[in-house]
């Protein structure tokens, strides 16, 4: 009999690991809302392939994939960079406004981001105490 945790606690926590750098990343931009020049960033959101993969079973296993960009020749005149190789942390793309000093940050969008990122980690915090209360609940525990 094995004693790890099902894969979903995996999941739970890698989701909330990202959450949490994201939440530092906007915290980073806050803090440089007012720095000329200065980008907004996000986090890219987690490739949970692996994990689907693993629990595919056996024929017929579906695949998932995150989808692979290559810098063609065109995107590179128009300014854009590969990514740096194993970062998460992305320039943000989804941003309102550009200050004239270049900084494209805006508090309000940050917070918004804040408010987003706190209730899915309230609702990652939920269902794995639910989960939990599962586990407990069919090993005669709860």
């Amino acid at each position: 009999m094995s004693s790890s945790l099902p894969p979903i606690f995996d999941g739970m926590g890698r989701a909330m690991k990202a959450m949490a750098e994201h939440q530092r990343v906007i915290s980073e931009n806050i803090a440089n809302s007012e720095t000329a020049g200065y980008k907004a960033r996000t986090v890219e959101a987690p490739d949970f392939s692996a994990l689907v993969e693993s629990q595919a079973g056996v024929g017929g296993a579906p695949r998932v994939a995150r989808p692979r960009v290559e810098l063609s020749g065109g995107m590179a005149a128009l300014g854009a960079r590969p990514p740096q190789a194993g970062g998460r942390v992305i320039l943000d793309s989804e941003t309102s406004e550009t200050k004239p000093d270049g900084n494209n940050v805006t508090l309000e969008d940050q917070l918004l981001s804040l408010g987003q990122v706190q209730s899915d980690y309230a609702a990652m915090t939920n269902l794995y105490r639910k989960q939990i209360g599962l586990m407990k609940t069919a090993i005669g525990k709860g």
